[in-house]
């Protein structure tokens, strides 16, 4: 598996925002080929997009479609690029249900 992370700074809205269009943002990257999971956290600055992917390829789509549909959807928010981490999973676990 691999992983990539997007760290958006500079919009404290943006979180919010986001989770208003959860559906299409389900949509768009869970059609995403190999895609295992998305994670999207609020911070004081913006937010951190976590997607899970079954290998490299798949993050470097996700990361794709994420700027085209935050172009094509936000685009009157003036989201800056975001910092980018990619890498492949070498530890995972999980406990905790599926938020609703």
């Amino acid at each position: 598996m691999h992983t990539v992370i997007r760290t958006y700074r500079n919009h404290p809205a943006l979180a919010d925002e986001l989770a208003k269009h959860s559906p299409a943002i389900e949509a768009e990257l869970g059609s995403v080929s190999g895609f295992v999971s998305y994670e999207l956290i609020k911070t004081p600055q913006g937010a951190v997009a976590i997607t899970v992917c079954e290998d490299a390829r798949g993050c470097d789509e996700s990361t794709r479609r994420a700027g085209d549909w935050l172009s094509r959807n936000l685009p009157t928010l003036n989201i800056p690029t975001p910092e980018v981490y990619s890498g492949k999973v070498i530890f995972r676990f999980s406990k905790a249900p599926a938020l609703v």
